[in-house]
């Protein structure tokens, strides 16, 4: 270990923070979120080690779990509330479904691998998340049966939010995903206002396409 390396828990869980505040985020309830949330815990054991880096981890069925500071530009942009009712389209290992939960009231959240569906769902429950609730389906549909929702958060790129999901969203309520510009890959925050969708692009930051349908193996 050199020098400038954290020696303790805490000595990195601090470096971590403040590597998040250089990369522009103030936001307190978030950074809290981040700081009390177990990155860890999310991502296989070979990988704990960098756990507390801005990198993204791979997880089961070829997935990864983005980079903290790709997560927080999403979660910022979306504005959480305490009293906030909110859709996460792609699961993957739950680790922002456990960020949301702690900033907003409750989170469902839809995976389309099963097995990370079940897997996420167990290890939510074991870190005492009792307001998440996890679902297998196709997260393009959303999940009609709890609408409406204050938030909708999509970690995946689209042309254009799916219809399924803007009608699930409550009015004054806001959808945020990786949509395309003539810039390139940027922040898409969708506010629904009267019944309309106006949309407004922030940072950029990439993803792979929102895919359809459910996996069919996993």
């Amino acid at each position: 270990m050199t020098e400038s390396q954290p020696h303790t828990a805490a000595e990195a869980t601090i470096a971590f923070l403040l590597a998040l505040r250089s990369r522009g985020l103030r936001d307190t309830a978030l950074l809290r979120a981040l700081e009390t949330v177990p990155r860890g815990r999310f991502v296989p054991r070979r990988f704990a080690d960098l756990a507390l880096q801005d990198v993204g981890l791979p997880i089961a069925c070829g997935q990864t779990l983005p980079a903290p500071s790709h997560i927080a530009t999403l979660i910022g942009a979306l504005d959480v509330k305490p009293d906030h009712h909110i859709l996460e389209i792609g699961t993957g290992a739950g680790y922002m479904a456990a960020l949301l939960a702690r900033l907003g009231r409750d989170v469902v959240s839809i995976e389309r691998f099963r097995s990370l569906a079940v897997e996420a769902a167990a290890r939510l429950n074991t870190l005492g998340f009792s307001n998440v609730h996890i679902f297998h389906g196709d997260g393009q549909r959303g999940h009609l049966e709890r609408a409406p929702y204050d938030r909708i958060i999509i970690d995946a790129a689209f042309a254009a939010p799916p219809s399924a999901l803007l009608a699930q969203l409550a009015e004054g309520g806001v959808l945020v995903g990786i949509g395309r510009n003539d810039e390139g890959m940027r922040v898409m925050r969708v506010t629904k206002a009267n019944g309309a969708a106006r949309i407004e692009w922030g940072a950029p930051l990439a993803a792979a396409p929102l895919a359809s349908g459910v996996a069919a193996a996993l």
